[in-house]
């Protein structure tokens, strides 16, 4: 019986937004795994330079990496506000790092991508749990969802699929201080397996994913349930 999935030594991933939390994970997972990583950050931190803001800083990384196995998207830059605080700057930020900036990765990247190759998309589980401020975070990571889908219907035979993760303890949430351990209780109370998420989690099912060579326009939702937990 041959493997359903396919090993990822050797092969050439770029990661972008591989300076912390689920990227920083992810790069040094695939490096374990064997791959040949290259992460980006906005300042060049994680090696290259990369702004999903910023259409040329896309295409010179195009031009810097070369062919690739795989692209990963791990960027955000949320705009967590009420509809009568919006800034209009603030939601236009959140949709490039999240819809504008990967469209714009498929144009400058997918050409680059060997046969089998694939790209992978990070949404939200508030795409699908609307509540009070969290409008552009919710939109944008639906958006994600709908995204994956259309390039994959684009780029095929390149697969394309997005992962939705819950809450996980990444880093993200530090800046909460004395209010983290709460606040993660108060996470897992909120899914259906009784526990906040971590970066394994999150790690494995990318790993997976990137190797699943029957998957494509799927949003795979690691989040322990928390869409159907009341």
């Amino acid at each position: 019986m041959t493997s359903l999935s396919t090993s990822l030594s050797g092969q050439k991933t770029l990661v972008i937004g591989a300076a912390r939390g689920i990227g920083a994970a992810l790069a040094s997972r695939l490096r374990a795994e064997g791959a040949d990583v290259h992460g980006t950050s906005r300042d060049g931190r994680a090696g290259l330079r990369l702004d999903l803001g910023d259409e040329a800083s896309i295409a010179a990384a195009a031009a810097h990496v070369g062919e690739l196995d795989h692209v990963v998207m791990v960027g955000s830059d949320p705009h967590d506000a009420p509809a009568a605080s919006l800034e209009r700057d603030g939601v236009v930020r959140a949709f490039d790092a999240k819809v504008i900036g990967p469209m714009l990765v498929a144009k400058h990247l997918a050409p680059s991508l060997r046969p089998g190759g694939s790209m992978l998309l990070f949404s939200g589980v508030v795409g699908w749990r609307p509540g009070p401020a969290s409008m552009v975070k919710g939109t944008t990571n639906g958006a994600v969802s709908f995204l994956a889908s259309h390039l994959a219907a684009e780029l095929a035979p390149i697969r394309v699929n997005a992962i939705s993760p819950g809450i996980i303890d990444s880093g993200a949430w530090d800046r909460l201080g004395d209010d983290l351990p709460a606040f993660l209780e108060r996470a897992a109370t909120g899914t259906l397996v009784g526990r906040h998420g971590h970066l394994d989690d999150v790690v494995d099912a990318a790993v997976w994913l990137l190797g699943a060579g029957y998957v494509t326009g799927e949003t795979i939702h690691v989040e322990g349930g928390a869409r159907w937990a009341h």
